[in-house]
């Protein structure tokens, strides 16, 4: 589990491309301290386990799976990347719950600079529109944002500073894809409740 606040801006230093797979090296001097095989690092939201660790540098695998529903397929060498280990147990969780399992890509739609801060428009796969809802959690890039307000083909954040700064949603332009997780709690009540009047009505 993650929590959507961003450790650090990492790189993709090689993408190794295979038949159904990909191997990505990612260097981030940050999280790869204490990092051992077999622990999780989401890298723009995607929960990837790591497979080696050479100095700053790990490595993970990626399934075609992976690569078709995420925009890790899109990157390439050199290109800056969202790094957050798995949250431990006694740690705070600063921003909301991230499984690393993104659910859909989207695209940034619009930006609108201000003097503090930045308001920045993503679109939405239909499918998800539903999960959202102003002034909740949405993770994008792996990123814990509050919903600043719903639009019909998405919905926009306000990031301040610090986020544009420190994670790769400052580097974003119209027209590129970002990774989007909604909250499981949404998703998890939609279930429910999909059960619970399936069942009335039986």
């Amino acid at each position: 589990m993650f929590t959507g606040i961003v450790e650090e801006l990492g790189e993709l230093t090689d993408l190794l491309a295979l038949r159904d797979a990909a191997r990505l090296s990612i260097r981030g001097k940050t999280v790869t301290e204490g990092t051992r095989h077999g622990d999780s690092i989401a890298v723009n939201g995607v929960c990837l386990t790591v497979v080696d660790v050479d100095d700053d540098i790990f490595t993970a695998d990626v399934m075609k799976e992976t690569l078709d529903r995420t925009a890790l397929g899109s990157l390439v060498p050199g290109a800056r990347v969202n790094l957050e280990r798995a949250v431990r147990a006694d740690q705070r969780l600063g921003g909301h719950i991230v499984q690393g399992h993104v659910d859909g890509t989207g695209t940034v739609a619009a930006r609108e600079p201000a003097e503090h801060w930045e308001t920045v428009r993503f679109t939405l796969p239909p499918g998800l529109a539903r999960y959202v809802a102003e002034k909740g959690s949405v993770a994008v890039d792996g990123v814990s944002l509050t919903v600043a307000a719903l639009h019909d083909e998405g919905f926009s954040v306000g990031l301040i500073p610090t986020t544009l700064n420190l994670t790769t949603l400052g580097l974003r332009r119209p027209g590129d894809p970002v990774n989007i997780e909604v909250d499981v709690i949404a998703k998890y009540v939609e279930r429910l409740t999909v059960a619970h009047r399936a069942d009335a009505a039986s």
